[in-house]
């Protein structure tokens, strides 16, 4: 068995990331459907699925894809999906926002709930953590798309709040409200971005270390496995060393 142990761990790895590949898909055209549903089925018409559209293919999610979710809106399905946020504490205090899409809230939240429970965390009432956050519009450009005053320029003609530039890219912060308007603007400036979307940044973080890092991604990696769950958001820090080991 030894002598196949390569091959069955490269086996397992590409399982795992297949089924992740398509967990993450689902989710994508489930965030389509429902954005089509609340507005235009056009794109250009239609910020929060111009959003979701944009943030499915920098995934590479096929385009015949995200044609089926958006043609599922005007066929009439997704109408009975809720979008509810669960708040909570994972291991070591570390503040978790779960936001969900389902058509069955006693479901979700009996999930959610033991979820938290079986991974050494505790779901909370909505607002518990939330304060720890502020909802922010981001856009991720590549470091190859300019240097740092190019990008700060044209970051701050684009209408944008904050930079954060490194040898990894660029990170662009703007209010969540502006994020369609911002993002447009910074395409006409650069390009394409890598990614833009609405996220919860923390304003206060936890540092953990590789095992308090090892019990937070059980329970993220548990919840994200939720296909009710769209996505999930925590204030952990760690070193580099500890995100090596990790990895």
């Amino acid at each position: 068995m030894a002598g196949h142990s390569k091959w069955a761990n490269i086996q397992h790895r590409k399982g795992r990331q297949d089924k992740l590949r398509a967990k993450l898909f689902s989710k994508f055209s489930k965030e389509i459907t429902i954005a089509a549903k609340m507005g235009d089925p056009d794109p250009e018409k239609n910020p929060r699925l111009r959003l979701a559209v944009k943030e499915a293919k920098s995934n590479s999610m096929p385009k015949d894809n995200i044609e089926r979710a958006i043609k599922k809106s005007v066929a009439g399905e997704g109408d009975d999906y809720e979008e509810i946020r669960y708040e909570g504490y994972g291991p070591n205090g570390v503040a978790v926002i779960v936001e969900t899409l389902t058509d069955n809230r006693n479901r979700t939240a009996s999930t959610v709930r033991s979820t938290f429970t079986k991974n050494g965390g505790n779901l909370g009432e909505t607002g518990s953590v939330g304060f720890m956050f502020d909802r922010v519009g981001e856009i991720v450009y590549p470091a190859d798309a300019g240097d740092n005053d190019t990008i700060m320029e044209a970051a701050i003609e684009a209408g944008a709040e904050d930079v954060e530039s490194s040898e990894d890219g660029h990170v662009i912060i703007c209010a969540d409200t502006d994020l369609n308007e911002v993002s447009t603007a910074l395409e006409t400036a650069l390009g394409e971005s890598d990614s833009t979307k609405l996220i919860w940044k923390p304003t206060t973080t936890t540092e953990l270390d590789l095992d308090g890092m090892e019990k937070l991604m059980r329970l993220i990696d548990a919840l994200e496995d939720d296909d009710d769950v769209q996505r999930v958001t925590a204030n952990f820090e760690a070193s580099d060393e500890v995100m090596e080991q990790l990895s």
